[in-house]
């Protein structure tokens, strides 16, 4: 079996055990934990108070959405009487595998947490977090993007939620169903739509501003954030948005969606005409088959690459956001940034090697040991047309690189970082709130296991970083079990705090800024300027244009 993206992330287990129940990177003893009741509009929730960090886990924010509500919108909440407690993860969407530490998985999945310095109805900045896992995986709960070091150190709200994925989240009924089940090809956007509603009607309670919501996510969180970015109906909710390794240009269109909803019910053994039988399907059926169509189909992410971005791609047999007309009315990047968020100051950017994470996934230790003539021998049977120009190219703009390095920098192009500064292009063209690009460069200098190749910056690795959560030297984390991310240096720390404090600034004001870090100007096709992101920061203008004028070519 494939090692899973919170395995991959590990080497954190030790690390952010600590983090989870602290919400520190010191890992500090704090107090045992006091009650905190807040009225929300539905009723009063009970969270719990250490130091000075509240959190409140498991808010439910949406109504039932199982038997003939599948598929279709959430209905409303409704209110409850007494007191609620909110101490406790919600249980997760359906998804491959089942989470550790985690509650089982279930079809009625809305569940938000917040962490806030505390109840006070103070308005603090609001940090709206969308997980990663593509469109098919993932919660809220992940130990490594809990919430509570940002909130009780940089003075904001964070709030994440569960939501529909994969086949739940996604699958397009819009052909059969008609007008009952318009909205069906995304749920899982309108899932996260009604958390941010329900942030805008609740916040206040819990010390933050309605008016200031930042949203951002990393990878599949990315896209979602993406695909928030271009919807109608989640613009009044949010103020300003960061786009972390997940550039969503486009997304599946509705012929493609319709085609695997016919192999979908192929998969089931439903006609067309009884396809109402899908509301009665067992949910451990349908995901069944939804793994079938991964293994033919186009696959839950989609990563197109290039100017394409990550999204639901174009091949039938995956399951991500529609371009419905109406939910998702047009490709969220595609040709140009949306105008409805042209007021909206946007984050964006990668990793260094985005892809180590995916060939570790893989388990292909091949790519760290790659010679010119076998470096030559890849590409050419991944750019038939262009390889010799590709190698020459990255020869020259790295002429110390070895051919594992120059394949990692390459692929880490073609999957993700062109598509975020194609992101970073079309909302400068716009004219109206600045873009801001970025390249976290910070390394995990720890050898990948069975190799001599570090490694490096990989994709999530960001995540404990943003969040904050890496450990201090000498408390535990290290590298243990070859994680991709949990590092003891004091120049992680330093690095997590510049990334945490940028981030939390520009939730809070629009621009981003850390203290004793340079000013970040906004991005421009004219100066390109790229915030380096490390324990010391840098600007750098159009970093490595040979390859972004070959890309620009071969890609246009």
């Amino acid at each position: 079996m494939r090692p899973t993206r919170r395995e991959l992330i590990g080497g954190m287990p030790l690390a952010l055990t600590g983090a989870a129940a602290l919400g520190s990177p010191a890992f500090a003893q704090v107090a045992e934990p006091e009650y905190v009741e807040v009225k929300t509009a539905y009723g009063k929730l009970r969270g719990a108070r250490a130091g000075n960090l509240t959190t409140f886990k498991g808010v439910p924010f949406g109504g039932p959405i199982t038997g003939a509500n599948r598929f279709k919108a959430a209905p409303p909440l409704g209110p409850w009487d007494g007191v609620r407690d909110a101490l406790a993860f919600g249980a997760p969407s359906w998804q491959p595998g089942q989470r550790r530490n985690e509650p089982p998985q279930d079809e009625n999945c809305l569940f938000l947490n917040v962490w806030t310095p505390a109840a006070d109805n103070r308005k603090r900045p609001v940090m709206f977090y969308s997980h990663g896992g593509g469109f098919t995986g993932g919660s809220a709960a992940s130990s490594y993007q809990d919430g509570g070091s940002l909130a009780r150190t940089f003075d904001v709200v964070v709030v994440a939620t569960n939501h529909r994925l994969g086949i739940f989240g996604y699958l397009y009924l819009g052909e059969l169903g008609g007008e009952e089940f318009a909205t069906s090809g995304n749920q899982g956007l309108l899932d996260i739509r009604d958390g941010l509603k329900w942030v805008r009607e609740n916040i206040g309670a819990f010390g933050g501003d309605p008016a200031n919501v930042m949203i951002f996510g990393e990878s599949g969180g990315g896209a979602k954030t993406s695909c928030l970015y271009a919807m109608p109906s989640a613009a009044p909710y949010f103020n300003k948005a960061s786009i972390e390794s997940g550039p969503g240009i486009r997304m599946m269109p509705r012929a493609a969606a319709a085609e695997t909803t016919l192999m979908t019910l192929k998969q089931l053994g439903i006609e067309r005409s009884e396809w109402r039988k899908l509301l009665d399907v067992p949910a451990d059926r349908l995901m069944a088959a939804q793994a079938g169509l991964g293994k033919t189909g186009g696959g839950p992410l989609g990563m197109n690459g290039g100017r394409k971005g990550m999204g639901g791609g174009s091949r039938p047999g995956g399951f991500g956001p529609v371009v419905d007309g109406a939910i998702l009315p047009r490709h969220p990047f595609d040709p140009d940034a949306p105008a409805i968020s042209k007021d909206k100051p946007l984050l964006v950017g990668y990793n260094r090697d985005e892809t180590v994470f995916f060939f570790n996934q893989q388990r292909n230790t091949e790519v760290y040991g790659l010679t010119e003539e076998t470096l030559r021998q890849r590409l050419t049977k991944e750019f038939p047309d262009s390889a010799d120009a590709i190698i020459e190219t990255y020869r020259k703009s790295r002429p110390e690189a070895s051919p594992s390095d120059l394949y990692i920098a390459i692929t880490t192009a073609r999957m993700i970082g062109l598509g975020a500064m194609t992101i970073a292009e079309r909302k400068a063209a716009q004219g109206g709130a600045a873009a801001y690009m970025y390249e976290f460069k910070h390394e995990n200098p720890a050898l990948i296991p069975g190799t001599q190749h570090k490694m490096g910056t990989p994709h999530a690795m960001e995540i404990t970083y943003k969040f904050y959560n890496v450990p201090q030297p000498g408390q535990g984390g290290g590298n243990a079990g070859g994680g991709l991310m949990a590092i003891s240096r004091p120049e992680s720390v330093k690095a997590a705090h510049n990334m945490a404090e940028l981030w939390c600034t520009f939730a809070r004001t629009g621009k981003p800024a850390a203290k004793g870090q340079p000013e970040w100007p906004a991005y421009t096709t004219r100066s390109r300027a790229t915030m380096e992101i490390d324990a010391e920061c840098r600007i750098v203008n159009d970093p490595s244009p040979l390859e972004r004028k070959l890309w620009e070519r071969l890609d246009p």
